[in-house]
């Protein structure tokens, strides 16, 4: 063991000597690259104190709920010695502290109050130099005895320290001409090596001392030859609160790719010629999307797309290279969906997942059950953590694919190259392609196997609460982008996603836990990067430690107004659907929406909100017979209109979360109800998404009628849940009862609807529903009317009807002004949606006289839905339309020649 000396100035350190020694780690040796376990402790340190005393920035503590009285130290150990009560240890070393008069910056609005602290010894050499060792503030009383002990959180000063950092472009792997070099953000660090292994399974041939560059807090270090094709792991010595310090082993957070199991990062660059696939620099979708509006997007899981696909080879089924297969079932389907108007396909997670075994994960079989057998549950219950299925949300490394999707998740090579062939052939489509990003949580933390980021600079990434430990509001470790470094490895990863693997459109989980400003910066900065717009989506909900911008304006549905950015829309979704999250097995089948005949009037009024794109600026009248606007309309206490533009709102009946549509209509369409009259709902719940002004997005199966046999969260259910059948022989409706972990409280419901073979859908009734989601996607395409680009646009040219006291709150009437707009194609439109079982009639006086006639999808021999085309009507001399019973359609005026 060997001794390092800080020096700090003693003039600096009051009534202390200068030298402030640590004690380092052992130099490395290559054995530290290949021992068994992922970390060893050098030191320990097991003294846990609350971190409630936090850095503002470079020079200045804040600790809250204490106040100026008596005297205040740093501690520089060892701090593992220091009680409340007893003299401090002789061996302590101390930085005496000076109260006073500051207001914490903007970023640490949030804070409680407390006593603010200083003193003349803070150099930015000396706090780079405490930063990286073990210190605890203390408060004194007369006697040199500690009244209080804290850990302090550092990351506003690291960011103030280190701000160069934010600068550094090629952190990770890079080449400079024969040169490999490898860069490490490790400010906190006392040493760092990089290990280099010929392949993923051999031995390490290398171990590289790293130095560190003083201004960004950057490690760095080359090898003469390059190492294409081989593998690396970093060896980093840092300092652990509680538990000492420590030697990592621990896998780049900027990789691009990995050995199996994520062990060893891949040494390579994403612009080698040999990991793009033959023809890649010419692939891009033919669908140029300059807005969000004219997006129209199909989720869809990489494994569910392919595994049950018969028609797919067996070694690709659930694999990236399942898109590949011209000529699968699948395939076939989202050509025909992109050839009637779909235009982008966005995939769960493809990330490096921590959930799913890349090597030796299984297929569990399962027999085909009786509806409501509990054998399938079961089996999915004990194989979950095992087999090779899970959504996904539970990220590892943020900028390498998923191994598990791979033909080979040992070769770092393989994954890259077979993802990038999965994008190039949904191009080939005519489809782009979006991913679904998870940057507002990790799936482990602290000096876990599986913590990446908090095993390099401990306590930087994540967000902290009072006492120092990690909020988890978001299901998991919740990261915090408000921190510099975090915020730029989201940045920087989405660019490798949008310039390198040709990601059109991004969405983002949770995207309510990012600041706005990190979103805004991330969205120029990946739109100058491609050189034309990458469309920015996100779940806006308001929750959890940073709910009504706590500690910062958040990227949520109330905050992002005038921000371009889109986040989801629960207002049209509840409004449809009925219900809310949580719901008692009783409230499953009772509370009722639109779809289901619900004529309550507050539910109807969110349903025409969600046509009118939720703008909050958009005035209606409604059930209580106001003329408001959007935003003072409530919805469960807040604003049902909440977006400025229409560019800035997901409109969404289903999607992977929660139970599939054709599952919540079995809870709550009466027992007896018809199977056609099953479809048909399910057509309304799609043509309302087609035709609400904003983002239309599809969850991959509700055109066929998707079920997951009442299972309500089925991230980790396995295939037999999550199945699609693309030939739409069959739902999968009745496959056993779903696991118990959040479908319990709904067994008897459940039994009693798995059992009833009324429910289950024939395959004509999938097939109605499929051409009909393809002529509703072809309707929308057919005009910008049901796109349009402005909120000027929509105020000017939508039209909300049939509202009021007396409206019939079943029948929804939206009446468009294409005169005079660029790609309208019609001079006038009105839709209809009717979800009663009776047919209804609607009387506009300013339509006597006029040219209505049906949408010319309607009109066409082949149109899946013959009720408007047989049943359907206007009688123009009294401006009266029929609209058939449980039917949704379009009246357009021909754009004038």
């Amino acid at each position: 063991m060997k001794m390092w000396k800080w020096l700090i100035p003693a003039a600096q350190c009051g009534l202390f000597s200068g030298i402030i020694s640590a004690e380092n780690g052992p130099a490395f040796a290559i054995e530290d690259c290949d021992a068994a376990h992922f970390q060893s402790t050098l030191r320990t340190a097991e003294a846990k104190y609350e971190a409630n005393a936090y850095w503002l920035d470079a020079k200045t503590i804040q600790w809250q709920g204490v106040k100026s009285e008596h005297r205040f130290a740093l501690i520089v150990a060892p701090v593992a010695a220091l009680r409340v009560g007893e003299l401090l240890p002789k061996v302590a070393q101390e930085i005496s502290l000076n109260s006073i008069s500051a207001s914490a910056p903007a970023r640490f609005k949030w804070l409680d109050a407390g006593v603010n602290l200083t003193s003349e010894a803070f150099t930015q050499s000396s706090v780079k130099a405490l930063l990286k060792h073990d210190i605890a503030l203390v408060q004194l009383d007369a006697q040199n005895k500690p009244l209080r002990i804290a850990r302090l959180q550092h990351p506003g000063a690291l960011d103030a320290l280190y701000a160069d950092a934010e600068a550094v472009d090629d952190f990770g792997v890079s080449f400079l001409a024969s040169t490999t070099q490898f860069k490490l953000w490790a400010p906190t660090a006392q040493q760092v090596a990089v290990c280099v292994y010929a392949s993923a399974t051999a031995r390490a041939s290398a171990v590289l001392p790293m130095r560190e560059s003083t201004a960004t807090g950057a490690w760095l270090a080359t090898r003469d030859s390059t190492q294409r094709g081989h593998y690396y792991k970093y060896l980093v010595d840092v300092f652990v609160p509680g538990v000492g310090l420590v030697r990592n082993r621990v896998t780049d957070p900027y990789s691009i790719s990995l050995s199996a199991d994520s062990q060893r990062s891949f040494i390579a660059s994403l612009d080698d010629a040999a990991l793009k696939p033959s023809g890649w620099a010419q692939s891009q979708s033919g669908k140029n999307i300059q807005r969000n509006v004219d997006m129209t997007i199909y989720e869809l899981h990489v494994r569910d797309f392919s595994m049950g696909d018969a028609s797919v080879r067996e070694a690709w089924r659930g694999k990236y290279l399942g898109f590949t297969e011209a000529n699968s079932a699948g395939v076939k389907h989202l050509q025909a969906l992109s050839k009637a108007g779909l235009t982008d396909v966005h995939l769960l997670p493809i990330f490096d997942l921590a959930s799913i075994p890349e090597k030796g994960c299984i297929t569990p079989h399962i027999k085909s059950a009786a509806p409501d057998d509990e054998t399938p549950q079961r089996i999915a219950l004990a194989n979950a953590d095992a087999d090779c299925y899970n959504w996904g949300y539970d990220p590892l490394h943020y900028t390498a694919p998923e191994g598990s999707f791979a033909t080979d998740a040992n070769d770092g090579a393989t994954r890259v190259i077979e993802l990038r062939r999965m994008v190039q052939a949904l191009h080939a489509m005519g489809l782009r392609v979006g991913m679904d990003v998870v940057y507002n949580h990790t799936s482990a933390s602290g000096q876990n196997a599986k913590s990446v980021l908090d095993r390099i600079v401990p306590g930087y990434y994540h967000r902290l609460n009072a006492k120092g430990e990690i909020e988890r509001s978001t299901c998991c470790e919740n990261t915090a982008s408000e921190h510099m470094m975090m915020g730029k490895l989201m940045i920087d990863s989405v660019l490798t996603w949008a310039t390198q693997y040709k990601i059109d459109s991004f969405r983002f989980d949770l995207m309510g836990h990012q600041p706005r400003s990190v979103m805004e910066t991330l969205q120029k900065k990946v739109d100058a990067a491609v050189g034309k717009p990458v469309q920015l989506i996100g779940e806006g909900w308001n929750f959890g430690e940073i709910e009504n911008n706590k500690r910062f304006v958040q990227a949520s549905q109330l905050s992002l107004n005038g921000s371009g950015i889109g986040t989801f829309s629960d207002r049209g979704r509840d409004a449809l659907r009925g219900g809310g999250y949580g719901d008692s097995a009783e409230t499953m089948v009772s509370r009722t929406g639109w779809l289901h005949g619900n004529a309550d009037g507050q539910r109807a009024d969110w349903a025409r909100a969600g046509l009118a794109g939720s703008l909050r600026n958009f005035g209606m009248i409604n059930h209580k017979g106001e003329t408001i606007t959007l935003e003072k309309m409530d919805y469960n206490g807040n604003a049902t209109g909440y977006v400025t533009d229409p560019n800035e709102v997901v409109n969404y009946v289903e999607n992977h979360d929660n139970h599939t549509l054709f599952d919540l209509n079995a809870f709550r369409l009466p027992l007896d109800a018809s199977k056609e009259d099953r479809a048909r709902v399910q057509v309304l719940g799609i043509a309302h998404t087609a035709l609400s002004q904003g983002v239309a997005y599809f969850h991959s199966g509700i055109e066929l009628m998707r079920s997951k046999s009442f299972d309500q969260n089925s991230y980790d259910s396995g295939d037999w849940f999550n199945r699609v059948d693309w030939t739409g022989q069959t739902n999968y409706f009745g496959a056993g009862l779903p696991p118990l972990k959040d479908n319990a409280g709904n067994l008897t419901q459940m039994r009693e609807r798995l059992l009833n073979p009324n429910i289950v859908p024939e395959p004509q009734n999938i097939g109605f529903v499929r051409k009909s989601f393809q002529d509703w996607l072809q309707v929308r395409a057919s005009s910008r009317l049901f796109r349009l680009e402005t909120t000027a646009q929509v105020l000017q040219r939508l039209q909300i009807l049939n509202t009021g006291a007396s409206a019939n709150n079943r029948l929804l009437v939206g009446q468009l002004d294409g005169r005079g707009l660029v790609g309208a194609n019609f001079d006038e439109a009105i839709y209809f949606l009717n979800a009663d079982t009776q047919a209804a009639q609607f009387r506009l006086e300013s339509t006597i006289g006029k040219r209505y006639r049906l949408h010319p999808v309607h009109e066409r021999v082949g149109a899946a839905d013959a009720r408007p085309r047989n049943e359907a009507k206007f009688e123009s001399a009294l401006g009266t339309f029929s609209i058939p019973a449980r039917t949704a359609l379009v009246f357009v005026v021909p754009a004038t020649q």
